[in-house]
């Protein structure tokens, strides 16, 4: 019987601060980043990270005299310690906080769904109302077995956003067979097997997202290269350039929700797990031609295995990673393998994609992994507290997924 485990979801929503009230919010986003980077600098200087117990000691009275709240002036400095621990590990300087961002917790604020209304708890237990601007995605949140924690208030370009961040419990389906899946430029093929390692179908899911998002890209790359001093100060060029950027991020976002949802439904039809590849160090791989390495910029494979992750987590089909090391390279079914060129290769007396081959020993692994003693399951966490994903591997508590506006 598997235990279950707890996914969380944040959605943007934007929203509308009355007359006067906007004025609040701000100095309080100004006050709460000011006092942030205060702690940063003093902790930056010490040996040793001090602990939550020891931060609140050193600065909770100091920022209750800003005109913090209790619950603000802990998220403070919790915030502070966590931006010093991650920049110290990666081997950073420094860091300078500059966007006015705030995260509030269940005690400072109030929401109604209903009227779309959220007041927020500002400095010297001041309130401020704001009116959301909710859409119909936000509705699938709003039923029984969703609950709404912190939530992250933002101020940027004139407008304000809210980040709320939903989180719910979800019992894990028992595999009855495994799906491995291969992730590439153009598209995403995988392949299942029982739970004897038998195969039982393949397919492949077409991904155009990255070659239109590439075209969009050479546009302003383009229009740069025309403009190569001026177009920062002409007007209709940082508007085409922007609008081409734009459009360009939202193929790739649009591209991976339909593949991660396409492959999701199969899993469940099958009643399988997914076996993703770990890919972590994909990127500092130095063996890429100048073509690869320009496209890798933009091949959102992390992306895709993010929301096939949460996805699959939603209808509770678990997920697990393997390593993909000669993957494309190896018999899956002890049949010789002869690789014919980068793409094609002839198994037995069978030709295929390489492709294939490689989902199909990602199932064949994943099939060992659940069965072996060193199971590395994701999301699952062992004690039910988070989802741990692969798209932020600095901050192994991150958050799920991100759903835009």
């Amino acid at each position: 019987m598997s235990l279950p485990v707890r996914v969380r979801a944040t959605v943007r929503v934007e929203a509308v601060a009355p007359e006067g009230g906007e004025g609040l919010l701000v100095e309080f986003l100004r006050t709460y980043r000011d006092a942030v980077q205060l702690i940063v600098d003093e902790v930056w200087r010490l040996e040793k990270i001090p602990s939550k117990k020891k931060l609140h000691e050193m600065f909770y009275g100091k920022l209750r005299v800003l005109g913090f709240r209790a619950h603000h002036a802990s998220e403070v400095y919790k915030r502070a310690r966590e931006i010093v621990k991650a920049v110290k590990e990666s081997g950073g300087s420094k860091p300078v906080l500059r966007r006015l961002t705030a995260r509030v917790s269940t005690y400072d604020y109030r929401v109604d769904f209903d009227a779309k209304v959220l007041r927020v708890a500002v400095l010297d237990n001041r309130w401020v109302e704001l009116k959301l601007k909710l859409h119909k995605h936000l509705s699938k949140y709003l039923d029984s077995s969703w609950r709404l924690g912190e939530v992250q208030v933002s101020y940027r370009g004139g407008r304000v956003y809210i980040y709320l961040t939903f989180s719910k419990e979800v019992l894990l389906r028992e595999p009855r067979a495994v799906v491995g899946v291969d992730v590439n430029f153009n598209n995403v093929t995988y392949t299942i097997v029982d739970l004897d390692g038998n195969l039982v179908s393949t397919g492949v899911i077409p991904f155009r997202g990255l070659t239109r998002a590439l075209h969009l890209k050479k546009l302003a790359e383009r229009l740069q290269v025309r403009y190569p001093r001026s177009w920062r100060f002409l007007r209709w060029a940082r508007r085409a350039r922007s609008r081409w950027l734009r459009r360009a991020r939202s193929i790739l976002t649009d591209s991976s929700h339909y593949v991660a949802k396409r492959l999701v439904k199969v899993a469940g039809e099958y009643g399988a797990a997914i076996a993703l590849e770990d890919l972590e160090k994909l990127k500092n791989n130095k063996k890429k031609s100048a073509r690869l390495s320009w496209e890798s910029h933009l091949w959102c494979y992390r992306r895709v295995q993010s929301y096939i992750e949460y996805k699959a987590l939603l209808k509770g089909v678990r997920v697990v990673y393997v390593d993909p090391r000669g993957t494309s390279k190896r018999s899956p079914n002890g049949k010789p393998l002869v690789l014919i060129n980068y793409r094609f290769a002839k198994l037995g007396g069978t030709t295929t994609t390489r492709d294939v081959v490689a989902s199909w020993n990602l199932a064949l692994r994943g099939l060992r992994q659940m069965r072996g003693s060193r199971v590395r399951w994701s999301p699952d966490s062992p004690r039910s507290e988070a989802v741990r994903t692969r798209a932020k591997r600095g901050n192994p508590e991150a958050t799920t997924v991100f759903t835009s506006n």
